[in-house]
């Protein structure tokens, strides 16, 4: 096949779908890997590294649309301003795009319809499901791991005070309490970013067994009494819970958010909108000063006030809706986003061409639009469809 590697054009997006290594493995593969001039700058991979992988560099994105049967992205596709043309329409009947869709997100639900009139093959990677043999292709674990990490530094650098206990000639200074709210992959490595950077941690989530792996990291556990079955699905995931089992929630958190300093929020249900798990009412109760990282905004967000793409204020509270997280640390992300998107090609190429299996798990979880119509089941029910 004759694979695309376009240049981000998300606003401060650094990574790029490919590294000299995976341009190496799919050629080595048979494909032709067509690279856009500069694509992988952002993420410290030089154009020379691309051309000694034996890919071939192209000056002009058309061109590369043209061409590819296969185009590899990092983000959803947006207006490109330089070339004043949506991607989109930059795409063809046919093409197939691998990328994070979202699809079930509200600001994304024109853009998806548009890429099945156009006829685009679309995959989206947040549907990759949880199981073993999906786990070298789960970019959204990937990538959850580096917003983890680098949402807790966001938090610190816009806190107005010492995270840890500080001992000083003058007294001491208590050390800053930081909620985890939703312990997945993100959850979890925000709790022990959190940790090592000297807070006092609590976690909440529905599943105990997320509940029992924050326990183990040290977090003191609030308990917010939702049945298992009525929590946990296929894989592992979070179900979506009813709005009287939402409101519960909403309930036993509100009385522990004026403790907390910092609230990370990376609650998520595969394939739906985010739960809203915080009001503007409960945001308002919080300390002045006290900052919301709301890594769920690609899916609609945990936090009612979380205005995406943005830090905003809600009174004294900063809250934190920056959309690409990861590509703030853009060498590591873009090195596992690289091998995940890597192994997901290789999974579905058979012959040179793409199989998709409507019985396989892994295509039902991921395909988006085919065949004109809009398929992926949470974007659907989002749309109304």
């Amino acid at each position: 096949m004759i694979i695309g590697i376009p240049k981000e054009i998300m606003h401060s997006e650094n990574r790029v779908s490919a590294t000299p290594d995976t341009c190496a493995k799919l050629i080595a593969d048979g494909h032709r890997v067509l690279v856009e001039k500069d694509a992988g700058l952002g993420a410290y991979f030089h154009d020379d590294a691309y051309e000694a992988a034996g890919a071939v560099l192209v000056d002009d994105v058309r061109e590369l649309y043209r061409e590819a049967e296969l185009v590899l992205k990092v983000k959803e596709p947006l207006f490109n301003e330089k070339l004043g043309v949506h991607e989109v329409d930059l795409m063809h009947a046919g093409q197939y795009l691998i990328t994070f869709i979202h699809p079930a997100s509200p600001v994304n639900h024109e853009m998806v319809k548009n890429m099945a009139k156009k006829g685009v093959i679309a995959l989206t990677l947040d549907g990759v499901p949880r199981i073993s043999r999906a786990q070298n292709m789960d970019a959204l674990t990937s990538m959850s791991t580096c917003a983890g990490y680098k949402g807790i530094l966001i938090a610190a650098n816009l806190l107005p005070s010492f995270i840890p206990q500080i001992f000083s000639a003058v007294g001491m200074i208590k050390p800053l309490n930081a909620l985890i709210v939703g312990v997945g992959v993100g959850g979890l490595q925000a709790l022990a970013t959190a940790k090592r950077l000297g807070a006092v941690t609590h976690a909440v989530d529905i599943r105990a067994t997320a509940r029992e792996q924050a326990a183990s990291l040290g977090a003191k556990v609030i308990d917010i009494d939702i049945p298992d079955e009525k929590a946990v699905g296929q894989g592992g995931y979070a179900l979506a819970l009813s709005p009287e089992l939402l409101a519960h929630e909403r309930s036993l958190l509100a009385p522990h958010l004026p403790k907390m300093d910092i609230v990370f929020l990376s609650a998520l249900v595969p394939g739906k909108l985010a739960p809203t798990l915080i009001t503007k009412e409960m945001v308002q109760t919080m300390k002045p000063g006290a900052v919301i990282v709301d890594i769920s905004i690609d899916q609609g967000g945990n936090c009612e006030c979380t205005v995406p793409g943005e830090v905003a204020d809600e009174g004294l509270v900063h809250i934190v809706g920056i959309k690409n997280i990861p590509g703030l640390l853009p060498n590591s992300s873009t090195w596992m986003f690289a091998q995940n998107v890597y192994n997901l090609v290789k999974y579905l190429v058979q012959d040179g061409q793409i199989k998709l299996d409507p019985s396989d798990e892994i295509v039902q979880g991921i395909l988006t639009t085919k065949d004109g119509e809009v398929v992926h089941q949470g974007a659907k029910e989002a749309m109304g469809l």
